[in-house]
């Protein structure tokens, strides 16, 4: 009875010890990503800081347009850490559950972290449907130096909070401004990121990591259409170095016909003296076997073309890119017949990155 008895007081013993080594795990500090640095924004002075336009102040747009801007698309955290693990604690005003985009970019976090000068992905995470009110974890089991991250918040989702949680007593502070320059980048659904697998990867983001000048993404899903109303709201974006559109994407060519010219000298008036870089849309795999898709294609290619051509030559200080490409030569890019995956916008943003900057050396931006 006597040896029974002491293994079970060795046994309560041990038990009693795994529980305090299960509560010795740590205590997680959160701190809103506001306190930290917010980089790759147009207007970085919204009175909600994960929108992308103040929709008060702007206005013209439509319902689904009011959402879509304030979707927190291109806007990431930068930080630096010596914390071995490093989790995020979102609240969301809205979560995207839609079919065009993974959840991982819809309404996840990818993290990269700088090694060797560069920009390396080191974590993406989410929560499941029961569990939006509570922490991410990111990542874990790293080592204890001090680290430069990049936190890229949810493309599509609307966002209210967002809180970076570290081991108590480990180092979080702001990193200073990672990118130099600020180009706004006014887009399609390409721009914005759609069909992308993590939220990182739509083209002006991937342009960033890899030139270490700030594009700032202003993509609304299937809105761009050279409104009047975001032109106005473009010519007060502050301190914006140059401008880079994909305005060619979604617009009919008839649209295109009447809006371009007001457009530019809407923004040549307010932003005088800055590049306005154009970009061809690219290539829809949907065009492989579909005839009438193909001649549309077709069709808006040469009359943007033929456009631009007398347009360059109009204006000062707006260029034409006719070498955005996102299909490889094996085809397998596409995820939908329109919007590439990753791997398409990866061959995007090489595609433009040299005339791109060549146009912007010509002004300083380098």
């Amino acid at each position: 009875m006597r040896i029974r008895s002491t293994i079970t007081l060795a046994l309560a013993f041990c038990l009693s010890l795994a529980a305090a080594a299960q509560g010795s795990a740590p205590e997680y500090i959160y701190t809103e990503a506001t306190g930290l640095t917010i980089t790759g924004k147009v207007f970085p002075d919204t009175p909600n800081p994960y929108h992308r336009i103040d929709t008060a102040r702007f206005h013209g747009f439509t319902k689904e347009e009011l959402r879509l801007v304030t979707e927190s698309a291109g806007i990431a955290v930068a930080f630096r850490t010596n914390a071995s693990s490093i989790r995020v604690w979102p609240k969301y005003t809205k979560a995207y559950y839609g079919g065009g985009t993974t959840g991982f970019a819809g309404r996840g976090f990818d993290l990269y972290i700088r090694k060797d000068g560069k920009w390396l992905w080191a974590a993406s995470g989410l929560q499941n449907d029961n569990a939006l009110d509570k922490p991410v974890n990111l990542i874990k089991d790293m080592d204890d130096s001090v680290k430069e991250c990049l936190l890229y918040l949810p493309i599509r989702s609307v966002m209210d909070s967002v809180r970076i949680g570290v081991p108590e007593g480990c180092l979080l502070e702001a990193l200073p401004q990672p990118f130099r320059h600020r180009v706004a980048v006014f887009g399609s659904s390409f721009t914005h990121g759609a069909s992308t697998s993590k939220s990182g990867m739509a083209y002006p983001s991937i342009l960033t990591r890899e030139t270490g000048i700030q594009f700032l993404n202003l993509g609304v899903s299937g809105r761009c259409r050279l409104q009047d109303y975001f032109a106005a709201a473009l010519a007060e974006a502050p301190d914006v170095d140059a401008f880079l559109f994909d305005t060619f994407s979604n617009p009919t060519p008839d649209e295109i016909s009447e809006r371009l010219f007001p457009f530019i000298e809407a923004m040549q008036a307010a932003h005088p003296g800055k590049p306005l870089i154009f970009q061809q849309t690219i290539y829809r795999e949907r065009r492989n076997f579909n005839l009438s898709a193909d001649k549309y294609e077709r069709e808006r290619i040469e009359m943007v073309a033929k456009l631009m051509k007398k347009t360059c030559k109009q204006y000062k200080d707006v260029f034409f890119v006719t070498t955005a490409n996102a299909t490889s030569p094996d085809h397998y890019t596409s995820v939908d017949g329109t919007h590439p995956g990753d791997y398409g916008y990866t061959l995007w943003a090489r595609s433009i990155r040299k005339p791109v900057l060549r146009i912007l050396k010509k002004y300083g931006i380098k």
